[in-house]
């Protein structure tokens, strides 16, 4: 979370490790050695605390999102900065590296590191990134990558039923027992679309939908809680194993984008309410 004292920009780091096993420690930065939490006589499993440079990744691009570090405006010193988010110098630099090749920042050796405006230089990795910041983002951003959607889809749609039309047909053919609830549709959308993706040949496709995994099911399943959008993609998914098993790519293409146009409109019919 973010703490200003004295009109700088603290971040705080919530901890929930026992001090006591940080006894062997033996210098550095403690952030930088947080030991694994105790393992449970009933849960076997060892649960990580987050590393230390993607708390620092992770806390430079909230603030950026959030303002205190604008598009233009420089980051402190490197030597405050580390101070201020609780690492050493060496895992600073490591953060800022991967926000630099990202597109959220420009090193400039000698100079304070500059932050950028994400929305020009950004890449796939930022766009990937932003999506688990859905409290951070500007209002049209879920409509702008549903128009995204609209573009990508129709084309990999059309080109996995012209490459392998039976996959397609008995992918759409789950549909006939598909659970009436937003969580089963939500699923099913996302598995037959990355399937799709990767019918179509194209692994960019893919790849792209690979970056949106958990956010696509998230957004899914608001938009699936309507029994209109339900009864929409029921429809769509009809329509889409009709063009399969007729080997029609320009039909499936069409119902496609005629299905991705109507998302849009049910969507923004809900005022992109992200909450």
């Amino acid at each position: 979370m973010l703490d200003r004292r004295g009109g700088s920009p603290w971040l705080v780091m919530q901890l929930t490790v026992d001090f006591r096993d940080l006894a062997w420690y033996s210098g550095g930065n403690w952030s930088d050695h947080l030991p694994l939490q105790k393992v449970s006589t009933v849960d076997t499993l060892w649960t990580k605390p987050i590393k230390p440079a993607m708390h620092a990744e992770q806390a430079l691009i909230t603030a950026i999102l959030d303002g205190v570090y604008p598009a233009g405006a420089s980051l402190p010193a490197e030597r405050e900065l580390a101070r201020q988010l609780g690492v050493t110098r060496p895992t600073l630099r490591e953060a800022l590296q991967r926000l630099e090749r990202d597109g959220w920042v420009t090193i400039r050796h000698g100079k304070p590191t500059q932050v950028n405006d994400i929305w020009r230089e950004g890449g796939l990795n930022a766009l990937s990134a932003l999506v688990h910041y859905s409290a951070n983002l500007p209002p049209d951003f879920v409509t702008n990558l549903l128009e995204l959607r609209k573009v990508l889809a129709p084309a990999y749609i059309r080109a996995a039923v012209a490459n392998a039309p039976t996959t397609v047909a008995d992918l759409l053919a789950q549909a006939d027992t598909l659970e009436d609830s937003a969580a089963a549709f939500a699923n099913f959308d996302w598995q037959l679309h990355r399937a799709l993706s990767i019918a179509s040949g194209n692994p960019i496709f893919t790849m792209v939908l690979n970056g949106f995994s958990g956010f696509y099911e998230e957004l899914a399943r608001r938009y699936f809680t309507s029994p209109v959008a339900r009864e929409v993609s029921r429809q769509f998914y009809s329509a889409l194993a009709d063009a399969a098993s007729r080997q029609d790519p320009d039909e499936a293409e069409r119902v496609a984008r005629q299905v991705m146009e109507r998302s849009i409109e049910l969507w923004q019919s809900t005022g992109g309410d992200l909450s």
